[in-house]
């Protein structure tokens, strides 16, 4: 590990990586750099962190709070906590622990994990159900899982009449015409300073002017990491995001979609099996595994329900529509974007000799490429339950070890043609579609609700409640009653517009 390039101050003062960081490291760092307050954060149930702030009196007292922890309400957090009995602890995990870029106060700020009076694992919490979803893929797999999300958000600010982008033609698009790209480098900035492992950004198709307002879309990638870190990293860069974008003076949108006929924003989620520190996606020619094939046929045969973690409010189907990018149909392709799970493009054994081709003299790297392919799962939005999402696809990639005929699944399921164009009708005709509403994804959570409970991963309880608000939604008929109503449409972004 190069620690003189590593962005994050921590990792450079401590000389280790986060995996490593224990509380003498931690005492170690806010001693010897003047740090004043310690931050404890933990997801509520909304999806956001939530904050407790300590201004540290003495070493004694650190010591006590990253060792003990403090209580907080869990009937404040959870909705399925009764206030009689709703003390928890929550307990800083050490590897997660980053300079605030914010605070004016030298400040280090730190994820925790929940635990009950009794001091085990609070299961109800979406990160012990994330821990037990690895945890048992590993058991059944002898695997880890690896994932990264394409966090896609659109940056709100009053519109400017020089270098207008052309509508919804935003992709890649450089300065002037992107006017977001310095805000969104500074965010990088700070994600990767807070640990977070970025591939890149850019800015993304949508781009258009509403009113006075200018809508640009962007999009921040990261790389394929530990199932754990992936889901922290992602809870940490949404809330650098929106503190940015609040100190900027601009708003910023997660929401899957905001308004009709523009690009709506997804969570794309990639994947890869590890052995070790191989790639077990991949076999020694650069081919699909057989292993892949097993994941995938469990992302297909549990995508109806995956969309109950994925995509939790009714405008998430909004941007689920038949004929655009966002996934409809349940199959898998290669580079196909209309499908659900992608296999995107990788680096072949004659790939590296691209750079030899690009700059004459130059010799190829000795670069292991297999660890950049990945299966991306495309149906995700910015509303998703990150940790129940990252959880329930573990639970997919296993539940694929797990059936009997999972490769021919996959392979039954496989297309290589423009599924929309009409020449190809017989191709979707024999492919399931995603639910087209949060009342239909709760029942394809009831219906699929034993796979996600075997093995205790997910309490019957927290089923419970999604379903439950998932129904509550009533929206069957929601997507077509709006169609042509527009003021309807604009209430329903309103109310979703800070999703996730």
């Amino acid at each position: 590990m190069n620690k003189t390039l590593n962005p994050d101050p921590l990792v450079r003062f401590l000389g280790k990586p986060r995996a490593e960081f224990t509380r003498a490291d931690i005492i170690r760092y806010i001693r010897e750099n003047d740090i004043e307050m310690v931050n404890l954060r933990y997801p509520g149930a909304d999806g956001r962190l939530k904050t407790l702030n300590f201004v540290i009196n003495d070493e004694a007292y650190l010591e006590s709070i990253l060792t003990c922890g403090e209580r907080v309400d869990g009937s404040s957090l959870f909705p399925y906590i009764e206030a009689g009995a709703s003390d928890l602890y929550v307990v800083p995990r050490y590897r997660t622990a980053f300079r605030n870029p914010f605070s004016a106060i030298p400040t280090v700020d730190l994820l925790c994990s929940y635990y009950t009076k009794e001091g085990t694992p609070f299961e109800m919490a979406p990160e012990q159900t994330l821990r037990r979803a690895h945890e048992e893929l590993r058991r059944v797999t002898g695997l880890s899982f690896h994932a990264m999300g394409e966090l896609e958000f659109y940056v709100v600010s009053p519109r400017e009449e020089l270098f207008l982008a052309a509508d919804q033609r935003g992709y890649h698009e450089s300065t002037p015409f992107n006017k977001g790209a310095e805000f969104r480098a500074r965010a990088m900035e700070y994600i990767a300073q807070a640990g977070g492992e970025i591939k890149y950004g850019h800015s993304e198709v949508g781009n258009f002017t509403q009113g006075e307002m200018m809508y640009e879309q962007n999009e921040i990638e990261f790389l394929p990491t530990d199932l754990e870190a992936a889901a922290d990293q992602l809870m940490v860069a949404k809330w650098i995001i929106r503190t940015l974008a609040y100190d900027y003076g601009v708003d910023v949108t997660f929401a899957p979609k905001i308004t009709v006929g523009k690009a709506g924003s997804g969570l794309h989620i990639h994947t890869r099996l590890m052995e070790g520190d191989r790639n077990a996606m991949v076999n020694a020619d650069g081919s699909l595994s057989e292993r892949a094939l097993k994941a995938i046929a469990g992302y297909l045969a549990l995508a109806p329900s995956l969309t109950a973690f994925g995509n939790t409010n009714p405008t998430s189907y909004f941007r689920l529509v038949p004929h655009q990018e966002a996934p409809t149909n349940i199959c898998w392709g290669d580079r196909n974007r209309s499908v659900l799970v992608r296999v995107p493009l990788g680096w072949g054994e004659g790939a590296v000799r691209m750079v030899c081709d690009a700059n004459p003299g130059e010799q190829p790297a000795a670069i292991d490429t297999s660890l950049k392919q990945t299966v991306e799962f495309r149906c995700p939005d910015g509303s998703a339950d990150i940790y129940l999402l990252l959880a329930g696809l573990a639970v997919a990639a296993r539940h694929g070890f797990e059936m009997k005929n999972g490769i021919q699944y996959a392979r039954d399921r496989y297309v290589d043609v423009n599924i929309f164009d009409d020449r190809h009708k017989e191709v979707l005709a024999r492919l399931s579609q995603l639910p087209a509403s949060c009342e239909e994804s709760a029942r394809q959570l009831e219906a699929q609700r034993a796979v996600y409970e075997q093995y205790g991963v997910f309490p019957p309880r927290l089923i419970d409640g999604v379903i439950a608000r998932l129904a509550g939604f009533h929206d069957a008929e929601l997507r077509e009653a709006c169609a042509r109503d527009e003021v309807r449409i604009r209430e329903l972004v309103r109310t979703w517009f800070y999703c996730g």
